[in-house]
């Protein structure tokens, strides 16, 4: 009953759509024009001496985790450029081509795409031609119906839905009229407004990938047999390490044997080619049925490794990161500002920071910062978090902090992303490669380098003696990453926790301090990949409104972990007991439970307030991954979600 009620609201809110209102949807989440809009789909192209079909489609495999409802690769050959595209997963793909298999390649151009403008459909499938332009497409055109407007005054005819073969129509117009890829892709891209990353073959230049970006990332690569462009790292991992990551604007040209940098100007440069650490198997899940769950089971060394290269005789040091001890003394308040995740870091952050090193710290949602800004004062730091580095929100709000002179320093996952170019100073995560949607261990190291900014500024500027600040690195770089382990040894008691869910439609998390902020991140963990209702409270506020919704066996799991505040968070779950509640209390090994507060007690290593925290944080991970492996759920891929908004 409850997986059929699911399935029918998901093809309900599939097929609701009404552009004549300015308001379209993706295929699960909803898009209000100007407001912002999930983007995940994906691209790969390649130009060279060897066959880029099967290339295209190695590509596109890898790309599956980001999500998608179609698929498409066009392919240059002796008689011009061959579109193949359906709706659809990959497979489908390859079954066309067995059945109707494509000439040899040597250019080919390939999308996975998750529908925004127009359903999901072989027809709104990319890649989009018009004329003699053939391209696929990451992003939104804004003003894509103004610009469709002035083309079918023009005589253009569109086939699809999209925005897409609205632009495709408007670069082959200015084609038509300049007759050379550069200018007619900037003149097109000039009247554009919005975010895209374009892949662009034109069928009267063979051997030719243009590519543009803005807004929306695309990375060039290049390999022994050729050149090729991808919007994710990982899906070039299978074919070379030498990647460059393409600026806001710039065009380029990828050709068998060059890949060209054009400047606004008419000027050209080859492209710089930088080696990436990631390797085809750091993508792979290696053995783990989910990416989600090796992801976790990574954590202590992603840890130990974001940690340890900011630890210098004991001490934490981030001169590697270009950051001295002069700029923490400059720092008299920050203003964290992330989405999602990223943003429940933020308030772990924000804690350990007041509490450590004394600095006042407020936490503010991306999307929300530029249009309802805080005061800066004299001393301000604007710390913008992003796994992607490519958050579009996240960037709107680095942007203005710039914009008012404010020194921001970013915290992202991703090198050589727009983020950490454009901020001040930058401190990379080192939690590789990241496929699952819902994140684990990009939140993991980014409260890990949080903790130690804190310890850095608390010693650099008096608040804590050198023998606290070693201790503080000391159980960051060791008790942390051995107390994941622990946690992970618990599978079976985390299955049976799991178990007890499943048949529920709503679950709370309650914590108080560092807890609640906890709770945050677990309610958004269980929600987003079993998709069962979870909300998280500060279990003093549950007698201010919230117990109204318990009701008998309504599960609440209790995070109470700080030893000054049990009692109080017991009193809380005698509260929730007393009607009913299915109780879970996570907690330190050795808090005294009387047998009537719990029916499942999860014992967390007795050791640094750090450990303890992520040992917790593993707990929920864990609980919410059981979860939705029990309901058979899309975990690496979750509905309505992508790895990163990159339109705003």
């Amino acid at each position: 009953m409850r997986a059929t009620a699911k399935q029918s609201l998901l093809q309900s809110v599939h097929t609701v759509r009404n552009p004549a209102s300015g308001t379209v949807f993706s295929e699960y989440t909803f898009f209000r024009k100007g407001t912002g809009e999930i983007i995940m789909c994906g691209i790969i192209g390649f130009t060279g001496t060897a066959n880029a079909v099967p290339k295209m489609l190695k590509g596109l495999s890898v790309l599956e985790y980001r999500g998608y409802d179609s698929v498409g690769i066009a392919a240059q050959t002796e008689g011009g450029v061959d579109v193949v595209k359906c709706k659809g997963r990959i497979h489908v793909l390859e079954e066309k081509l067995r059945e109707e298999p494509l000439p040899e390649s040597h250019c080919a151009i390939g999308h996975t795409r998750w529908a925004t403008h127009g359903g999901p459909s072989d027809v709104n499938a990319h890649p989009h031609r018009a004329g003699r332009v053939v391209l696929v497409h990451n992003g939104i055109i804004e003003n894509y119906q103004e610009l469709a407007e002035e083309l079918r005054g023009s005589g253009v005819t569109f086939l699809s839905q999209t925005d897409t073969e609205v632009a495709a129509a408007l670069i082959n117009a200015c084609y038509d009229r300049l007759g050379d890829p550069a200018a007619a892709i900037r003149q097109a891209t000039d009247r554009m407004r919005g975010a895209y990353a374009f892949g662009i073959l034109f069928d009267n230049r063979p051997g030719e990938v243009w590519v543009i970006r803005r807004g929306s990332p695309l990375i060039l690569a290049k390999g022994k047999d050729g050149f090729y462009l991808a919007s994710d790292m990982t899906a070039l991992l299978p074919f070379t390490n030498q990647y460059c990551a393409m600026e806001e604007g710039r065009i380029a040209c990828l050709t068998a044997a060059s890949a060209m940098l054009l400047d606004d100007a008419g000027g050209s440069a080859a492209a710089e080619w930088k080696t990436t650490a990631m390797t085809p198997e750091s993508a792979q899940k290696g053995g783990y049925p989910h990416f989600m769950l090796k992801e976790i089971h990574e954590q202590p060394g992603a840890v130990e490794k974001s940690v340890s290269s900011r630890i210098v005789g004991g001490l934490p040091d981030f001169s590697a990161d270009g950051i001295t001890p002069d700029f923490w003394k400059s720092v008299k308040n920050i203003q964290i500002v992330a989405c999602g995740s990223a943003m429940h870091a933020g308030l772990v952050g924000a804690r350990v920071l007041e509490e450590m090193a004394g600095v006042p710290t407020t936490v503010h949602i991306a999307s929300e910062y530029r249009y309802y800004p805080p005061l800066f004062s004299d001393g301000t730091l604007v710390v913008v978090i992003s796994q992607s580095g490519e958050t579009a929100d996240t960037l709107a709000a680095l942007r203005y902090a710039k914009s008012r002179g404010i020194p921001t320093l970013a915290i992202v996952n991703a090198v050589e992303t727009t983020i950490p170019r454009e901020a001040d100073r930058r401190i990379y995560t080192y939690a590789g490669p990241e496929i699952a949607v819902a994140t684990t261990k990009g939140y993991c190291t980014q409260v890990s380098v949080l903790w130690m900014i804190a310890a850095a500024i608390a010693y650099t500027c008096g608040r804590i003696p050198e023998e606290q600040a070693r201790a503080t690195v000391d159980a960051l770089a060791k008790e942390v990453p051995q107390a994941i382990e622990d946690m992970l040894a618990k599978r079976e008691q985390f299955v049976r926790i799991a178990k007890g869910l499943v048949d529920h439609e709503h679950v709370f998390y309650i914590g108080r301090g560092l807890d609640y902020a906890m709770s945050m991140e677990a309610s958004l963990k269980l929600k987003e990949i079993s998709y069962i209702h979870c909300e998280a409270y500060a279990a003093g506020e549950l007698k201010h409104g919230t117990i109204s919704l318990i009701e008998p066996g309504t599960p609440v799991l209790a995070i109470a972990t700080d030893p000054g505040l049990v009692d109080k968070t017991e009193s809380n779950i005698r509260e929730v007991r007393s009607r009913g509640a299915q109780v879970t209390m996570i907690c330190r090994e050795g808090t005294q439970v009387p047998e009537e507060s719990a029916d499942e007690i999860v014992f967390l290593p007795n050791r640094s307030e750090a450990a303890v925290l992520f040992a917790s944080l593993t707990a929920v991970q864990m609980i919410a991954y059981e979860t939705a492996a029990r309901l058979g759920c899309d975990i690496d891929r979750p509905r309505n979600l992508a790895k990163s908004v990159t339109v705003e």
